[in-house]
């Protein structure tokens, strides 16, 4: 067990850095067994931290100090002092040199942090504190210096030799060496800092600037996939063009590069003109990658590019405001993917999982707000809530605002920090300043955690013609933080009468209607709107666009639903009534089953969809969303008390019954899609996902018959499809499926066929893993000890064991607990590995409060298996004591 407790961070004690860095030299010698790296850092006194010569503290971590001096003179041991994560020594004026020489070892680092090697390749992971792992260094991002970079490595082994900025300088050295040098001419903090060295092929290609300026763009990878880069190429070119077009930023260095990598621990990182990339974010082929694969790849390379501005020209002050770059270029890649697909597909895609992950995350142990106060490992803070919530702060202030308004406060955030690390705050008074709204007390979002809940009542006076909606806003208590202030909560909202059609929506006091679509401010902890001049009682269509990150509730009636399903323009609302029409039939099948009782469906979900299927006006993707019952997942975070087992039942009962009802009509729109794929070349456009998305549901429901028709067509989609997207989803519906040999062949020859493939064996992992069939603990156990599976590496972690506890809650949750003991047994096994990905493993135990006393039981005690395990990493320590307290 741990000797001493982990050092908490809190906000309140930020105080800006003694020293600053203006300019920062390295030089990297990099062999096969060890890597010298030779730093020279130009320092002076931060005018902002008052008067004297403090002490100056460096960062550093597992570096072996081989030689130090300051301005040059060399220094003894007598004349610093350096423990394992600090060196401190004592400046003599405010203006000074410091050079030091360390020995690291990148070959050794499995947890992929600072430089590594990855496939016989080196690659930096710097963001959050990985820098200080390469050579000793004021490691925190308010300290921004100019980089200028020198790679020394064997030509043979590693030609291309890359690091941020522009290329000033190469040459060759002896014993078959060579050697290049970068130089980045804009300001950035360590985290920003890249180097990419290996035997590398690149696709090229340009970019033409709004002003008129030539990029180059570069996409590197490894020889066996320079086939699967030109839907990353076109990703950027888009990005770089919507960048420009939707808020005026231009990309300003003369290069612009991508690295695929195949070990790492997040999805992608923004560092400075040299992007790197897990692989499976960038590389994308028809025969190797889902139309879901393609749209990660477009949104992920958007993402890293928009991050020029939004994180590295303007980056945080501290890790505290991580959601400043975060939850802003989140919200921008959002937006840009919705602009080149469907808006309201994208925006039902992201609502889903941010119901069914944050908010349970919200409801955790692991709460916090977008702004945290305190943090143990802030690598522990890269999470939903960060991210996902904090994109959905920054759409509600577009909506408040206004996209015009919005822009203008961008356009001024951009102009007044260019060069700075600063705060959300900054970035809230941009917005006030440009629109002249005050956003005091919108800024509770960022420093109040938990899911606000908004319930909502209604009353109409049919003499006055007036419609009353009242709202009542409450938030739960969260870990630190028992009551909670109002927060401003926008309702995009119409009025529906009895025909369908949408009322023009006049507030008491208002000289004359804005419209049939509009947003309230909800700022109290009660309060009521009046509409005048209605004619009817009207139905409402509440939060339209989910304008807002709560749990509504209105005492919506099914038939009510169903009215919403067929009128609401909004065609978010018009899935969402949907959904909640499908969720109340599904609570009270779950209820039956928890009284044995006989399962009964109400017809009106059957109906419902009977006319979704029917519609051929209906966008597919639309349908295909439609058709889409809500995951075990979102049902579970609905409950006091998830029942794991009858919410399982009380689903697939549901999807059963649905495909007896509807079997000819999802048979004949499965026939016409697949017909249609089968006559057109692969595209991963819009309208070919959409028809993609379609005939996939459509083909899991109509096995769900188990006829020898259905099976037949399964297996000529898995056989003949030109595309992954069709023969991964043949696939997963004949795993699941109880036709044993012919999965069992299907499995083998996909195998068999993509041996060689690294990501695609990760779906094959990934389909077994979420098979609810009984065995499912087994099988992934089985698949552990398959060839194609490491441990070391994070893709594959996720694939196989984060799909098993994240997604089959069925197997998962089994009632002896042994799917608990194998999250743990890997949990601690990857805690000496790699402890950033041990603890994000973590988060299906520490919802434990979820379920019933014997599983809470049984879940809590392997928390505190891991807890006494031996020597944690803090990344894992802090979860599992936060879960436990």
């Amino acid at each position: 067990m741990r000797s001493e407790l982990p050092k908490t961070i809190h906000l309140k004690d930020y105080r800006v850095p003694d020293y600053l860095i203006d300019e920062t030299h390295l030089t990297f010698e990099l062999f096969e067994d060890h890597s010298l790296v030779h730093a020279q850092l130009v320092l002076r006194r931060n005018p902002q931290a008052g008067p004297g010569l403090p002490p100056l503290v460096l960062d550093g971590q597992q570096l072996e100090l081989l030689s130090l001096a300051m301005d040059d003179v060399p220094l003894g041991e007598a004349d610093y002092l350096l423990t394992d994560s600090h060196l401190t020594l004592q400046p003599k004026r405010g203006e000074f040199v410091i050079d030091s020489s360390v020995r690291i070892h990148p070959e050794r680092n499995t947890a992929l942090e600072g430089l590594y090697k990855s496939s016989g390749m080196f690659c930096t992971q710097c963001e959050a504190e990985g820098f200080r792992r390469i050579t000793f260094y004021l490691d925190r991002p308010d300290v921004m210096s100019k980089f200028t970079t020198t790679l020394s490595a064997d030509k043979q082994a590693y030609p291309i030799l890359l690091s941020n900025g522009n290329p000033i300088a190469s040459g060759e050295e002896e014993d078959g060496r060579h050697w290049a040098t970068w130089q980045d001419p804009f300001k950035k903090p360590a985290y920003l800092f890249a180097l990419v060295a290996g035997d590398l092929w690149c696709i090229e290609d340009s970019f033409r600037t709004m002003s008129g300026r030539d990029v180059a763009l570069r996409i590197y990878v490894e020889p066996e996939n320079i086939g699967k880069l030109q839907h990353g190429m076109d990703s950027l070119k888009h990005s770089m063009r919507w960048d420009e077009e939707v808020y005026g930023r231009e990309y300003d260095l003369d290069i612009f590069m991508i690295v695929a990598v195949n070990d790492f621990n997040m999805g992608a990182m923004e560092n400075k003109g040299l992007n790197i990339f897990n692989s499976s974010c960038v590389l994308a082929h028809p025969d190797t990658a889902t139309d879901a694969a393609h749209q990660r790849v477009e949104a992920v390379v958007a993402h890293e590019y928009f991050h020029n501005w939004s994180g590295n020209r303007v980056t945080c002050r501290d890790w505290f405001q991580l959601s400043l770059k975060e939850g802003f270029t989140v919200f921008r890649d959002a937006e840009f993917s919705a602009d080149m697909n469907s808006r309201t597909v994208k925006r039902i895609e992201d609502v889903a999982f941010l119901r069914t992950q944050q908010f349970a995350e919200d409801a955790g142990p692991m709460a916090h707000p977008v702004r945290p106060d305190s943090y143990m490992e802030i690598s522990n803070f890269y999470t939903l809530t960060i991210y996902e919530k904090g994109a959905e702060v920054l759409r509600m202030i577009h909506t408040l605002l206004g996209a015009e308004k919005f822009r203008q406060g961008s356009d001024l955030y951009f102009e007044r920090h260019d060069g700075q690390a600063v705060t959300c705050d900054d970035f809230v008074k941009a917005m006030e300043d440009a629109s002249g709204q005050d956003l005091t007390q919108f800024k509770r979002w960022y420093t109040q955690s938990g899911t606000p809940r908004l319930a909502v009542q209604d009353s109409y006076d049919a003499h006055a013609k007036t419609y009353t909606l009242t709202f009542r806003q409450s938030c739960p208590a969260t870990p630190g933080q028992e009551h909670k202030q109002p927060f401003v909560i926008p309702v995009a909202l119409g009025l529906l009468d009895t025909h369908g059609h949408e009322l023009p929506l006049r507030l008491c006091g208002e000289t004359e209607a804005c419209g049939t679509s509009r947003v309230l401010a909800v700022t109290e902890a009660e309060q009521s709107f009046t509409f005048v001049d209605v004619p009817t009682h009207p139905l409402p269509s509440l939060l339209r666009g989910f304008s807002a990150p709560v749990k509504l509730s209105f005492p919506y009636g099914r038939d009510q639903l169903l009215f919403l399903m067929q009128h609401d323009s909004d065609g978010f609302n018009r899935w969402e009534a949907g959904q909640q029409l499908a969720v109340q039939v599904l609570q009270e099948l779950v209820g039956q089953q928890q009284r044995s009782e006989r399962l009964h469906l109400d017809r009106r979900l059957i109906e419902a969809l009977r006319s979704v299927l029917a519609d051929s006006a209906l966008d597919p993707a639309m349908v295909a969303e439609m058709l889409s019952l809500p995951a075990e997942a979102y049902l579970a975070e609905l409950s006091e008390v998830a029942d794991i087992d009858a919410i399982h039942i009380a689903r697939e009962f549901a999807r059963r019954e649905i495909s007896r009802e509807l079997f000819d009509l999802l048979w004949s729109r499965y026939q016409a899609c697949r017909e249609a794929s089968r006559s057109t070349a692969y595209a991963a456009d819009a309208a070919q996902i959409a028809r993609r998305s379609l005939q996939n549901i459509a083909l899991s429901y109509l096995m769900l018959a188990q006829s020898e028709e259905v099976l037949d067509a399964c297996e000529e989609q898995f056989e003949h499809a030109d595309n992954m997207t069709e023969r991964l989803a043949a696939l997963a519906v004949l795993v699941n499926s109880p036709f044993d040999a012919e999965k069992a062949g299907a499995l083998a020859k996909f195998a068999e066929h993509f041996r060689n493939d690294a990501l695609v064996m990760d779906q094959w992992f990934s389909v077994q893993a979420g098979c609810p069939l009984p065995g499912g603990l087994e099988r992934v156990q089985e698949l552990m000890r398959h060839p194609a599976f490491n441990l070391k590496n994070p893709n594959k972690v996720r694939a196989l064991i984060g799909a098993f506890a994240n997604q089959n809650h069925v197997n998962f949750h089994r009632a002896d607990g042994a799917g608990y003991r194998f999250l743990a047994d890997q949990v601690i096994a990857l805690n000496a590995l790699n402890p950033q990905i041990a603890s994000r493993q973590l988060t299906p135990l520490t919802r434990w409060r979820k379920y019933d006393p014997t599983r809470q039981a049984l879940m809590r005690g392997e928390l505190e298996r891991i807890l006494a395990s031996g020597e944690l990493s803090s990344d894992v320590f802090e979860v599992v004591s936060k879960s436990l307290a």
